[in-house]
């Protein structure tokens, strides 16, 4: 029996058409919308190119998709939009350095790139402090010689809690230094904790052009060179040579190098400097993952005779350490003061062709005999104390001490204790005699 197909209404066919005419463009709508999140950044702004693919190399149980992925959900669902490519891509670079859970492995947007490269060259406008990581804490290595940071009185080993009123736990030294930087005239506040006070300090400062004339000498009324090194830039080699140049035509009776709150700076300007005593032989050891290289001085040991004292405390790092550790290895001079800072190791820095540059720690430094710097830092051939109630008062018993050890009038405490116990005899024996 043939069964009758009856025809549906014409009407209900065109409506059924509309309909999912307007659910096609309902999904193209949505899914469009989707895309136009993912693609849409701020005006002006450019879109991150060359997606496709992922670094060769990595582990098998890694999937670089969800790197696509995570982006994607960021773009789409951050509820401020649109988002910048830019700061995405930069925020990336910045984690993956991060990564390594090196304080001085760091990538620079372009920005804070430009912004390195001018504290190199020794002209920025700041505060005049050196900081670092030590502990996992943000610390004032050195405040720098005659700038806003000392002049509000902020000392070497103070902890920075916050920066106007934001929190450091966790931010890179980087960071902090583009924060605490700013335009001349500008306050920043400084929250900091030190050994001694009970509750945190606020410390205001008022930022200033810096700039740093890394070399100072005077002939003390002792007829010694004091020869100060506040830290190792582009003209520290110069003006080096034109202390030295001083000290050997003024008679003087020996050098003072004072290498305190140095936070250190370029490889190149130390090894000149040590090179002043050294001469050709090995200044530094430079360890990397398989193989190590040595830098040896370049020029004659002009100063090689010459009676020295080198000056340091916990805010003498890097460069500081190099010169210091080098001197000290090959006996050709005392050092005086405390333990320095201990940041021996070596950063690469490549400049990006967009402007931002990589700083990435290639290898660590050792002292000519094999010591190590990194952490464990320089131990003083005479340990000196220097506390805040003398640097008030205006005392420097580390460079009294110096001057004692150049002038030959210092003795050591372990000599001193001998002659007692020499002596102690002496007078025992002869108030026996008189018993007798």
């Amino acid at each position: 029996m043939r069964k009758t197909i009856q025809k549906l209404p014409k009407s209900i066919l065109i409506l059924f058409s509309l309909l999912l005419i307007t659910m096609a463009f309902s999904i193209g709508f949505f899914v469009g919308a989707d895309r136009q999140a993912v693609y849409a950044v701020p005006d002006g702004e450019g879109r991150v190119t060359g997606t496709n693919g992922s670094p060769a190399g990595l582990d098998d149980n890694v999937d670089f998709d969800d790197f696509w992925e995570v982006w994607e959900f960021a773009k789409e669902e951050f509820y401020q939009q649109p988002v910048s490519d830019k700061d995405l891509y930069y925020g990336a670079l910045e984690g993956l350095v991060s990564g390594l859970n090196d304080p001085y492995s760091v990538y620079f947007p372009p920005e804070e790139a430009e912004a390195f490269a001018a504290s190199l060259a020794g002209s920025f406008e700041g505060i005049g402090a050196e900081i670092g990581i030590k502990e996992d804490k943000l610390q004032i290595v050195a405040p720098l010689s005659g700038m806003p940071a000392e002049a509000a009185g902020l000392l070497p080993g103070d902890w920075i809690v916050m920066i106007d009123g934001l929190e450091t736990s966790g931010m890179t030294v980087e960071k902090a230094v583009t924060i605490i930087r700013g335009e001349k005239g500008t306050e920043v506040v400084l929250s900091i904790s030190r050994n001694g006070l009970d509750t945190l300090q606020d410390v205001s400062i008022i930022r200033d052009k810096i700039v740093v004339d890394s070399v100072k000498w005077e002939l003390t009324d002792d007829n010694i060179m004091l020869i100060s090194i506040s830290t190792f830039n582009h003209d520290t080699a110069e003006l080096f040579y034109e202390a030295v140049q001083e000290t050997l035509t003024s008679g003087a009776e020996g050098i003072i190098l004072n290498l305190r709150s140095n936070p250190g700076g370029l490889l190149a300007s130390a090894i000149d400097v040590a090179g002043a005593w050294v001469g050709y032989d090995t200044v530094v050891i430079e360890r990397m993952q398989e193989d190590a290289s040595s830098y040896d001085g370049l020029m004659a040991p002009r100063l090689a005779g010459v009676p020295t004292v080198v000056l340091v405390n916990g805010g003498s790092a890097s460069a500081s350490e190099i010169v210091a550790g080098a001197l000290q290895d090959y006996g050709l001079a005392t050092t005086v003061g405390t333990t320095t800072f201990g940041k021996g190791s070596v950063q690469d820095y490549r400049q990006m062709p967009d402007g931002s540059a990589l700083k990435i720690t290639t290898a660590a430094w050792y002292t000519p005999l094999g010591r190590t710097i990194n952490e464990t830092g320089i131990e003083p051939d005479v340990s000196v104390p220097f506390t805040i109630e003398e640097y008030q008062a205006g005392i420097d018993p580390q460079l009294n001490l110096a001057i004692e050890i150049i002038l030959g009038t210092y003795v050591p405490e372990e000599d001193s204790e001998t002659e007692e116990l020499a002596e102690t005899p002496e007078e025992e024996s002869g108030t026996e005699g008189a018993v007798e």
